[in-house]
């Protein structure tokens, strides 16, 4: 199976991506670890991405379409990949079906805003040590400070209110029209993403299976 993964910023996407690739034994893709690996191979299009993020820029749809499109190729896809947080923007979707890269289903998982703004809004994360906590869901023993190292527990600056609430509004703008594109075409598959970690995965699963 040829898997696209797609949710908002704090819809679970890593988690549920890396327990799909043990399940279905398919190699798990972000468009990070690609550039990352592109870089690694020293090809023309690696040094390319090199000297771009060099200077502080960011790599052109057309570039990154390729060295998705190369990955893809590889021997460990021949039976099924999932791509995590690619295709971003409704031309990257377009360019993967001209490139003619089969993309047979795409699972969405579905996490309301507000669910979102408590889940990341609520994440706290250890300046020394980086251990992550959650002052709802899995707070410090030791309240403000890490019950690992005593170190005190500070917001990211990604994880702050204002910041979630610009994540949500380029999602909803840029990446949601990708959802709308795929349920178009009969390839979505919806999960609720709403719950504890078990429970969203149990009905990805099921929902997967059922396309087996």
């Amino acid at each position: 199976m040829n898997l696209v993964l797609m949710g908002a910023p704090g819809a679970g996407k890593g988690t549920q991506g890396e327990i799909i690739s043990e399940r279905f034994e398919l190699p798990e893709i972000s468009t990070g670890s690609v550039l990352r690996e592109a870089i690694k191979s020293g090809s023309p299009l690696g040094e390319q991405v090199k000297s771009l993020i060099a200077q502080g820029k960011l790599v052109p749809d057309e570039i990154i379409n390729q060295v998705v499109k190369d990955r893809l190729s590889q021997a460990d896809c021949a039976k099924g990949f999932i791509l995590d947080g690619f295709p971003r923007t409704l031309a990257q979707a377009q360019a993967l079906d001209a490139m003619g890269v089969t993309i047979d289903k795409v699972l969405y998982i579905n996490v309301p805003d507000q669910v979102i703004l408590e889940r990341l809004g609520g994440r706290r994360v250890c300046e020394k040590c980086g251990e992550t906590y959650h002052i709802k869901h899995q707070p410090s023993s030791a309240g403000e400070l890490c019950e690992k190292c005593g170190s005190k527990l500070i917001i990211r600056a990604d994880d702050k209110p204002e910041t979630i609430r610009d994540r949500l509004a380029t999602y909803h703008q840029s990446t949601y029209p990708v959802v709308e594109y795929y349920r178009g075409q009969g390839k979505l598959l919806e999960v609720d993403g709403t719950g504890n970690i078990e429970a969203i995965t149990e009905r990805t699963l099921r929902v997967l299976e059922d396309e087996e």
